[in-house]
């Protein structure tokens, strides 16, 4: 099993993350979290570790409303929240991956019905945000 949903964007590193956030805000998730693992790697690695790795943020998206009834059903599930979405410099120039993780990984560790439905509903929302990506390329 994948553990990840990702596209590949023609659109610049800074335009993909600021249109990723739209994407997500549309589909009811809010970033609590942005780290810039590149300047992480840069401040505790060095600009060599970093310029290898490139642009790459993590995003952790939370919808509130899925979460309390994930948590609710599975106080332990607060482990795997909120959400991560990647966004990282692309294979190629003027390209970038937006990654979100798959939800059902969380139905693979619980399998209560009540976390499989969050899930479901998590991954259709995900699976949206990220469909809005390629066609605000063209935008």
């Amino acid at each position: 099993m994948s553990y990840t949903h990702t596209i590949t964007v023609d659109l610049s590193y800074t335009d993909a993350v600021e249109r990723t956030k739209e994407a997500l805000s549309e589909q009811g998730f809010g970033v609590l979290s942005e780290i810039d693992v590149r300047s992480t790697f840069e401040s505790k690695l060095g600009a060599e570790a970093a310029e290898a790795l490139g642009d790459y943020v993590i995003l952790g998206a939370c919808n509130p409303g899925l979460a309390q009834r994930g948590l609710t059903a599975e106080p332990d599930l607060g482990a795997l929240l909120p959400c991560n979405v990647v966004v990282r410099r692309g294979p190629s120039a003027g390209t970038t991956v937006v990654q979100a993780i798959d939800p059902q990984t969380m139905v693979e560790l619980s399998d209560t019905d009540a976390v499989r439905e969050v899930a479901d509903d998590a991954d259709t929302r995900l699976r949206a945000a990220l469909a809005q990506l390629p066609a605000a390329a063209g935008a």
